[in-house]
């Protein structure tokens, strides 16, 4: 189990066009979050939940789980604010970590597999950013070293690290995820994943 990475998991939305909170939605016998926490922890020793607008809630579900909560008062703001939350959470606390993985909790089909082949990439390519690969573009989950970090306490808005990963061509690689584009922003989308869940 890696010990300086860290994973933070940003659940802190509103979920507002799903019209319920899609952390606590069930998909394979448990939370949304709760699942992505079991996934990060069997890569990493340090997981961190970023909260927000259903923070009593979400962290009433995790009360039984080894991670960590970074509760964030400014979510309305969007993710940026989720981000520089969750990485100011480890840096101080975990000044030791040189790495950091971000992922949301909407991506269902994400796997500890996938989370060791961007370190496995991250270590082989010596890039600075390794992202997952779908639809065209490179989102998250995505891994950043401790270079990329004063950019990422810079973000604003409710772009998250796009902003980043986009003019980084030349010090980021990725890694292949074809069911990185499923996620679940409206009632339709969680139907279809509930029509999807045996693709693994």
């Amino acid at each position: 189990m890696e010990t300086n990475i860290a994973i933070v998991i940003l659940a802190a939305g509103k979920s507002a066009r799903l019209g319920q909170p899609k952390q606590l939605l069930p998909f394979k016998g448990k939370s949304l979050i709760s699942h992505c926490v079991e996934i990060a922890r069997e890569v990493v020793e340090n997981v961190i939940v970023v909260t927000g607008a259903e923070r009593k809630r979400i962290e009433s579900e995790l009360k039984n789980s080894s991670v960590e909560i970074a509760h964030n008062s400014e979510w309305e703001e969007g993710m940026a604010s989720s981000i520089r939350t969750g990485l100011t959470y480890v840096t101080v606390k975990n000044p030791g970590i040189n790495e950091v993985i971000f992922m949301v909790c909407d991506q269902p089909f994400v796997t500890s597999d996938l989370l060791r082949k961007l370190i496995r990439e991250k270590e082989i390519s010596t890039r600075s950013i390794v992202a997952s690969y779908y639809s065209e573009i490179a989102g998250t989950p995505v891994i950043f070293d401790k270079s990329i970090f004063p950019e990422l306490m810079e973000l604003t808005g409710d772009v998250g690290a796009r902003k980043i990963i986009i003019k980084s061509k030349d010090r980021m690689s990725t890694v292949d995820f074809p069911l990185g584009n499923v996620d679940m922003d409206t009632a339709d989308d969680y139907k279809k994943l509930l029509m999807q869940k045996d693709l693994l």
